[in-house]
């Protein structure tokens, strides 16, 4: 049953997490889902003036590896004490999708929303994701693109020297969403060479710094990704 649409908020809080531990910052994903939840269950029970909120928080990982529910264990190729070697974490956790690695110099986006005040489609909600990274890739002149099957922005799909950019991961729950996106901006891809990324065999990752040559404001970079989201999923309003 949907949504009336006076109950549905299009506002979205917006938080800048910084540097946050992985752990911290899925529980705090979490007590965001359960509580839009919590609500959503006590409009279901009759109060219905009840509007939920939406959130979007950015934030920059330590080193970290994760392994998404269908993930295959085997695609982390560093055993325990290797990680600890590294400065690593490993987390198996509930988003859908294999494994990817998270870190400094990444900008990782975790939108919790509540779909039913927007659209209640998983497929359109991970394409205009998608969508909003290959905009903001398009304003520094790099030409991204999605390939078919496989979730996430990539360079160069069909040849040789495919290469992916930016990792997708989501978990929905009563319609609710969390994890989101991770985009390599000035990331040291060397950590990817510890894992098979997403479980794809034979394909390589980029940033933005090696296809641009230089470094990037992540500070920009966040601020144009929010300006294409915006206008993508019909944001009334950011609440900073």
């Amino acid at each position: 049953m949907g949504i009336n649409n006076e109950n549905m908020n299009k506002n979205v809080h917006v938080k800048d997490l910084l540097i946050k531990d992985y752990k911290e910052t899925w529980d705090l994903q979490t007590k965001l889902l359960d509580e839009i939840v919590a609500l959503k269950r006590e409009r279901r029970n009759g109060s219905v003036d009840i509007v939920t909120p939406n959130h979007f928080l950015f934030v920059e990982h330590s080193h970290v590896y994760t392994l998404g529910k269908s993930g295959d264990f085997n695609n982390l190729l560093l055993n325990e004490n290797q990680l600890k070697e590294k400065g690593a974490t490993f987390y198996k956790i509930n988003r859908g999708g294999d494994i990817t690695y998270h870190g400094p110099g990444q900008i990782v986006g975790y939108p919790i929303l509540d779909l039913e005040n927007f659209f209640t489609d998983i497929h359109k909600y991970l394409r205009l994701l998608e969508e909003a990274i290959i905009l903001t890739l398009a304003e520094y002149g790099i030409k991204s693109e999605r390939s078919e099957g496989e979730t996430g922005v990539w360079l160069d799909v069909g040849t040789p020297f495919a290469r992916k950019i930016c990792a997708m991961g989501i978990r929905a729950s009563r319609w609710v969403t969390m994890h989101g996106f991770a985009l390599n901006v000035n990331t040291n891809l060397g950590y990817f060479d510890n894992i098979i990324p997403c479980g794809i065999r034979g394909k390589a990752v980029t940033s933005m710094e090696v296809e641009l040559g230089e470094k990037v404001s992540e500070e920009a970079v966040k601020e144009k990704i929010l300006k294409h989201f915006k206008s993508l999923f019909e944001v009334k309003e950011f609440i900073k």
